[in-house]
């Protein structure tokens, strides 16, 4: 019986954890939602938004490879240059399509991705009135 018993235990436990783990998105999803991000920032006209979704499946597909391939043990240092390399002629390659403001807006994107920066951060800060930084113990205490 303690054996039954232990095997349950051990069956419902391994579930768990495999439905813990959330599925990677596909390359067609983070395309998906890079090429709205663009489409939004970047206002592309169809011809341009049809080449830079191109550029950007390409490097959604690498980069779930490189995830994959972490993965599943066979994961090498030089993958990640690669990837990087790869990464920085995809954006020159962007580059060279856009034209003016869409430039300069196509710069912050990336300086946004860099930093840390994303849309719901930012429309919080947007929303509300800037904050002095409160130092020391003050600052760990829970605000009302």
């Amino acid at each position: 019986m303690k054996k039954y018993i232990a095997l349950l235990m051990l069956l419902f436990a391994a579930s768990a954890l495999t439905k813990a783990q959330p599925k990677p998105p596909t390359a067609q999803e983070i395309t998906a939602k890079i090429m709205e991000e663009y489409d939004k920032r970047l206002k592309l006209n169809p011809t341009q938004r049809g080449v830079i979704y191109n550029y950007t499946y390409d490097l959604a597909k690498e980069q779930t490879d490189l995830v994959k391939r972490r993965q599943a043990g066979t994961f090498k240092e030089e993958d990640i240059s690669k990837f990087d390399r790869f990464q920085n002629e995809t954006n020159a390659n962007i580059r060279k399509i856009l034209k003016g403001e869409q430039l300069t807006e196509f710069e912050k994107i990336l300086d946004d991705r860099m930093n840390g920066v994303n849309d719901k951060k930012k429309k919080k800060k947007r929303g509300k009135e800037e904050e002095a930084a409160v130092t020391g113990i003050e600052g760990l205490k829970l605000q009302p």
